[in-house]
């Protein structure tokens, strides 16, 4: 409009003092609006190369970690609220519960939820994604030392040799540990004889839920709420195939190798498992 009419006209009918219409134009940027401007930028190639995943938090430990950038999480807010960055929201994960069963299941993990080891505990749950019309199964076991997930396994039916071919698939990548605790929810899935038996062959402990009680398993839980937040709920799927390769590109792509987690300060939970067996190789092999 300024290169159309005058700017004693738009001033005046903006009721715009002349003085402030110069001043805005003419003065400098401020070094709090520069730095900005930078941030900005690269919470923008941030965003873009993990794919529009990152939170507040993940991204202020992002900007740290890749450009040494050290803020606070409320300016990192405003920035990517300021730049219109999608809202991503997720569903409810469902829970299965064994209503019919009157046994009592003993809760041995009672949510110590930090091991000190890995291999010692492991948990597992699953969860319904849409594919075209109808509804698959993604069971998932997760080592509580890392968070890392051992294994998952696609299916049509939540049944009981789901969560044993995920829990099979898991005990032979890690070598048929000894010692190992297995907690779940009540779900008829887990306390079916065909599982149980699998687990008393390979003496392995079983814990559960309390009875309608997610928070006893809130890491599993956890996984499946940024799953879905991070990638399932952004996404239609015509096909299973399109589904597999979306979870592989996730889980085996993004969460184990490269997505910060906070319980391993903000380490991803493959790097947290190799510095770990670093360190004990050091102590077992010390450099003179």
């Amino acid at each position: 409009m300024r290169f159309q009419h005058s700017i004693k006209t738009l001033c005046r009918v903006l009721k715009v003092n002349r003085s402030t219409y110069y001043k805005h134009f003419s003065s400098a940027e401020s070094t709090r609006f520069k730095e900005n401007k930078k941030i900005k930028s690269y919470i923008l190639c941030l965003h873009g190369k993990y794919k529009k995943r990152l939170g507040v938090k993940k991204m202020t430990h992002m900007l740290q970690s890749e450009y040494g950038i050290k803020i606070s999480t409320g300016r990192v807010r405003r920035l990517m609220r300021s730049m219109h960055l999608p809202v991503l929201f997720s569903k409810k994960a469902p829970t299965y519960s064994d209503e019919s069963s009157k046994k009592h299941y003993h809760n041995l993990l009672n949510r110590n939820f930090n091991p000190s080891l890995p291999n010692l505990i492991w948990v597992s749950d699953i969860t319904y994604i849409r594919v075209g019309n109808k509804w698959y199964y993604l069971c998932v076991v997760i080592d509580l030392f890392s968070r890392k997930i051992l294994s998952w396994e696609i299916s049509q039916h939540p049944n009981s040799d789901l969560v044993i071919s995920t829990f099979k698939k898991a005990y032979s990548k890690r070598n048929f540990p000894k010692g190992l605790m297995f907690h779940s929810d009540r779900g008829s899935q887990y306390t079916s004889c065909a599982f149980r038996k699998i687990l008393d062959e390979f003496e392995v402990v079983q814990s559960f839920s309390g009875k309608g009680c997610p928070y006893d398993n809130a890491v599993a839980e956890s996984f499946f709420k940024f799953l879905k937040l991070e990638e399932t709920n952004r996404k239609t799927y015509s096909n299973i195939d399109d589904l597999k390769i979306s979870l592989f590109e996730y889980i085996d792509g993004f969460y184990n190798p490269k997505r910060p987690h906070s319980a391993n300060n903000f380490i991803s939970p493959n790097n947290f498992e190799s510095d770990y067996f670093k360190k004990i190789f050091l102590n077992l092999c010390p450099l003179y």
